[in-house]
């Protein structure tokens, strides 16, 4: 009898794999910040999770050429038709950082249970 770690972690192993994701897209976003015309994207990180939830795709599909990301709309158009704010990203890119730690405890507190379990703790 083996122990299916997808299924022992829940949704917190698909949450990782999503903020990982959506901390490249913040960080070329940032990384393009000057580059004329550069449109700035962002994950959708609720429908995404929920996509994987319903098992649609079985699982989350992260391929930016799938058209998983989205272009983000923003407040101030520059007239080289960037759309980066560095502030908005700066934001975006600490919210997922703290997001990410805290689907890393979760997983990890799921981890530590289970080898409790395994140890007949």
């Amino acid at each position: 009898m083996g122990i299916d770690f997808g299924k022992a972690l829940g949704v917190h192993g698909q949450a990782l794999q999503l903020r990982a994701e959506r901390t490249r897209v913040i960080a070329e976003n940032i990384a393009n910040q000057n580059t004329p015309g550069y449109q700035a994207r962002d994950v959708d990180f609720g429908a995404s999770l929920r996509q994987a939830m319903a098992g649609e795709a079985g699982g989350l599909s992260l391929d930016s050429e799938g058209g998983e990301t989205l272009y983000r709309v923003p407040f101030h158009a520059a007239q080289d038709g960037n759309t980066v704010e560095l502030g908005v990203e700066q934001a975006a890119f600490s919210q997922n950082t703290s997001d990410f730690q805290i689907s890393l405890t979760f997983a990890n507190m799921k981890l530590k249970g289970l080898a409790k379990a395994i140890a007949g703790q």
